[in-house]
């Protein structure tokens, strides 16, 4: 039976995280110190395989880090990843941002990306007799990934001139930029810039038949060189950490077809209730949107609840699938003093769990009508006849931050 050759669309950044979650082969990155460790090792095992489908939600989401303060900057994009069911992380709760990839985790990655896990890990493709070298290494060390391997090369991911898998080399920034380029199936588009005359001081280091894709990847700003004390270099052999491929790949965002990821700057117009936010946004346009269950939230460099939000509080808010996966308080709300307010009820809102969540008063002044929205505190005390809370009854509502903590009914 002819292998089945598929391609499903994803956004690039879940490429990143991809490739940073799919687990650690090398040593810590840290002056070279360090020696590889396979109780520190995930190797993309740490899934659930129960249900091998092309279906990225049957794959579980078990994870934590205890190094989160190291992630501020890559956060948004592991938590678009976790979204999709597909992170790992460590079994230590770790998540080693200076840790060096290796080239068959980026591969395992580049395969994921392509929507082709479940045909890696078939049955089919796990018992393929590979060809390369190097292939009992991969059979007797490596047996999850054969799969994997066999797979990339059924797509191209490996060059023709690549006669080993070279497992557990570190992925350099030249083999990635290939890989990437490939996963993104524009080897055509690369090849036909192999002439591109690349302005780096270390040009020379990059062999011919790549320098179409270093080109192209610099041409879609997918990579950049460094800016050295004595020129532009590319440094093609320098190995990826975990973190700095993350950083590389989400540069790629809108390269990848069917994207479908936003990023939302504005306000909060209130707290967050009942799994939603409201974001008011420079031009004065309101947009609601809803929490995914693991959304993440970083409010003064540290990690916050969902609690923590207060309305008027200026934030970047990252979208995955149509649901808030992350979000970073940018400026916070001046602290409000305390309120207390007596007014009609105008409106009582409920959550799923009958709970009440948002309350509208009215009251004239001056002859004016003047309304005050405000939401209710989990733990909210009534005083007086619960049964006359609804529209039309006079209350006295207190609390601060714009959330009723009491609620005394007149």
């Amino acid at each position: 039976m002819m292998k089945q050759k598929m391609w499903k669309k994803t956004a690039i950044s879940s490429l990143a995280l991809l490739m940073l979650a799919g687990g650690a082969s090398s040593a810590f990155a840290d002056g070279g110190k360090g020696k590889e460790n396979d109780k520190g090792r995930d190797n993309g095992r740490q899934e659930d395989k129960k249900n091998k489908n092309d279906k990225d939600d049957k794959y579980k989401v078990t994870w934590k880090f205890k190094d989160e303060s190291d992630l501020k900057w890559a956060m948004e994009y592991i938590m678009r990843l976790a979204s999709k069911g597909v992170f790992t992380g460590y079994e230590d709760g770790t998540f080693k941002p200076n840790q060096k990839i290796s080239r068959v985790e980026t591969l395992v990655a580049a395969v994921r990306l392509m929507g082709l896990r479940a045909q890696a890990e078939s049955a089919e493709e796990m018992k393929t007799e590979l060809q390369f070298r190097d292939a009992n290494k991969i059979k007797n060390k490596y047996p999850w990934a054969v799969g994997y391997v066999a797979v990339a090369l059924e797509n191209d991911l490996f060059s023709e001139t690549e006669s080993e898998v070279k497992p557990e080399e570190n992925a350099t920034r030249l083999w990635s930029t290939i890989v990437l380029i490939k996963a993104l199936k524009l080897e055509n588009e690369a090849k036909a810039l192999n002439n591109t005359k690349l302005d780096f001081k270390d040009a020379n280091e990059i062999p011919a038949g790549s320098v179409g894709y270093v080109a192209l990847a610099i041409k879609k700003g997918i990579i950049t060189g460094y800016n050295d004390k004595n020129g532009k270099t590319f440094r093609p052999n320098q190995p990826v950490t975990r973190a700095e491929l993350a950083a590389l790949l989400d540069r790629t965002d809108s390269e990848m077809p069917n994207h479908d990821a936003q990023a939302i700057t504005g306000k909060l117009k209130s707290a967050a209730s009942d799994g939603k936010i409201t974001i008011v946004k420079s031009n004065s346009t309101e947009e609601a949107l809803t929490l995914d269950p693991n959304v993440f939230i970083f409010r003064d460099d540290k990690k916050a609840s969902i609690s923590a939000l207060r309305a008027g509080d200026e934030v970047l808010v990252r979208t995955y699938q149509n649901k808030v996966v992350f979000i970073e308080v940018t400026k916070s709300s001046p602290v409000l003093t305390s309120f207390s307010e007596v007014g009609i009820v105008n409106s009582l809102t409920f959550n799923g769990q009958a709970k009440l969540s948002t309350i509208i008063i009215t009251r004239v002044e001056n002859g004016q009508t003047v309304v005050f929205q405000y939401n209710i505190d989990s733990n909210v005390t009534i005083t007086g006849d619960a049964s006359l809370l609804k529209a039309g009854q006079i209350v006295q509502v207190k609390g601060d931050n714009n959330v009723v903590k009491s609620i005394d009914i007149k």
